[in-house]
């Protein structure tokens, strides 16, 4: 049986990942290693939520990794159109 420490470690180790691979996929000028990591785990709060205000189950590792990618992927679309402004 898991804690709720063990679901919050698991969730911002997901969240490190999709940031690395955001950061990967978003290519242009980064935020570097740490920036990349930070924008993920916040993205993946907000993936899980945008995934839930559509009605996309995000079950499971792989479904909470699709999910925060997702969420990376659109808080650095924001970033960037805000810094370029």
């Amino acid at each position: 049986m898991t804690t709720n420490t063990e679901h919050l470690l698991l969730f911002l180790v997901i969240g490190i990942v999709a940031g690395f691979l955001a950061g990967k996929i978003f290519k242009g000028s980064g935020f570097g290693l740490i920036g990349d990591l930070i924008i993920g785990v916040i993205g993946a709060f907000i993936g899980v939520w945008v995934f839930g205000l559509l009605g996309i189950s995000s079950g499971g590792i792989i479904g909470l990794l699709i999910a925060a990618v997702v969420g990376a992927l659109l808080l650095l679309y924001i970033i960037r159109l805000a810094k370029s402004r």
